[in-house]
């Protein structure tokens, strides 16, 4: 989150920040809560230093043989005056860091006002076909490897059940880019499923996503939405040394998310789940090095998709498409030959500070010894039920078959073909 300090000094780039994002927050009630909060400190200081003053006034009284006794009621007079104050400067201190917890990170200055992505490069040839491309819905259906009905009626709509070469095509892109992703240099990584309540605060899922949320209510631990959130949280409430940054990691988890429901019927097959697989990045660094990582990592999670051969383009992510605790994102959009539009397979965001203020990640600098905030980096590489589509749409044949790209046979016993069993 963003500091308190750093917000009263900066409400001009909170505000342009804000507009950027298309959000509008009323800033008032926060100036007049934390001004309070910070009156009452210097009410408290005040009264402990009277207090002090009393408690030696009597000493001096006791050791002199007078009676303290109008002194010892002054002093409790004090002690509960400050007792009151006390308790009112944490009510002010609780509702400073709500409206913190709840207010978005703030924009790089290269973050593009508006809701229009703009593009920055693409790559590869758009698929060509001498027939009309199926989407993966109805390629997975003919194929006997996605069966929707059954998984609607073991959970409900926005399941899939993967099944033969499908389940098997799922597993291989998951190894394959962990596989990549370690011989990059980054340590694989298996982390919980669920987290609780703090750590989910640190990435910044709570308290804003609260309803998008899976939630264990027993227990009060939450079912990841992305490996972000567990993987940032390897380090929490941790002072890192400076010759150790930037410490990459990958993971795979299944991720969840109630999201799916709130896009109707016109989100075809997995195109949007409650359930899906997805392969992340996360880096831990310095502010001066930030964003060299962040272009490294984009590249790292182009690289899958070049690798697969999948046409896709990368976009600068305008103010009101960008994450919640993002400073600054680019997203990776695949080409789906079936729908004849590009879809978001990857974002790659720089937190900033942002989730390191949070869950209190930290690091010590090799010249001062003295300790910072670090920085927090992630990107999808990549959701791979969305790999699978990409793959189904795009190397479709005209009789129903489905090309396995080269780079993925290794890991599906050598075969080179989806097709349908005789």
């Amino acid at each position: 989150m963003l500091s308190a300090r750093w917000v009263r000094d900066n409400l001009d780039e909170v505000k342009e920040s804000l507009r950027k994002r298309g959000i509008e927050v009323h800033l008032d009630g926060f100036l007049a809560t934390d001004s309070g909060r910070r009156n009452l400190i210097q009410t408290i200081d005040a009264l402990k230093h009277q207090q002090n003053i009393y408690s030696k006034e009597i000493g001096k009284s006791k050791s002199q043989g007078k009676d303290p006794g109008s002194l010892i009621q002054d002093m409790r007079d004090i002690s509960s005056e400050i007792e009151k104050w006390e308790t009112r400067a944490k009510e002010l201190e609780t509702e400073t860091r709500d409206f913190l917890l709840r207010l978005p990170n703030r924009c790089h200055p290269d973050v593009p006002k508006g809701d229009v992505n703009v593009e920055v490069r693409h790559w590869g040839e758009l698929p060509r076909f001498d027939f009309c491309p199926r989407d993966h819905e109805e390629i997975g259906e003919s194929l006997g490897i996605l069966d929707f009905k059954r998984a609607a009626r073991m959970t409900g709509r926005g399941f899939v059940l993967y099944k033969g070469m499908g389940a098997l095509l799922e597993r291989a892109l998951m190894n394959f880019m962990l596989d990549l992703h370690t011989q990059e240099g980054y340590q694989e990584v298996l982390p919980p499923f669920m987290t609780n309540y703090a750590a989910t605060v640190g990435t910044g899922q709570l308290p804003k996503f609260r309803e998008e949320l899976y939630r264990c209510e027993k227990e009060d631990y939450y079912l990841v939405p992305t490996a972000e959130v567990p993987v940032t949280n390897v380090h929490r409430e941790e002072v890192l040394d400076e010759e150790d940054l930037p410490i990459s990691y990958t993971a795979y988890t299944p991720c969840f998310r109630r999201e799916a429901g709130a896009y109707g019927k016109k989100i075809r097959g997995i195109i949007r789940q409650h359930q899906f697989n997805k392969v992340e990045l996360v880096k831990f660094t310095t502010p001066g090095t930030s964003y060299e990582e962040l272009e490294k990592l984009l590249l790292d999670a182009e690289e899958v998709l070049k690798r697969l051969n999948l046409p896709y383009r990368v976009v600068k992510l305008s103010g009101n498409e960008l994450g919640f605790a993002a400073a600054f994102g680019y997203d990776i959009e695949v080409w789906l030959s079936g729908e004849e539009r590009f879809v978001e397979i990857s974002t790659c965001s720089n937190f900033e500070d942002y989730q390191a203020r949070r869950a209190s990640i930290k690091y010590r600098d090799e010249e001062k010894k003295a300790t910072h905030y670090a920085h927090t980096l992630n990107g999808s590489a990549l959701a791979v039920g969305r790999t699978v589509v990409a793959i189904l749409e795009n190397f479709q044949t005209k009789d129903e078959r489905v090309l396995i790209p080269e780079v993925l046979r290794p890991y599906m016993r050598g075969q080179e073909w989806i097709e349908k069993k005789d």
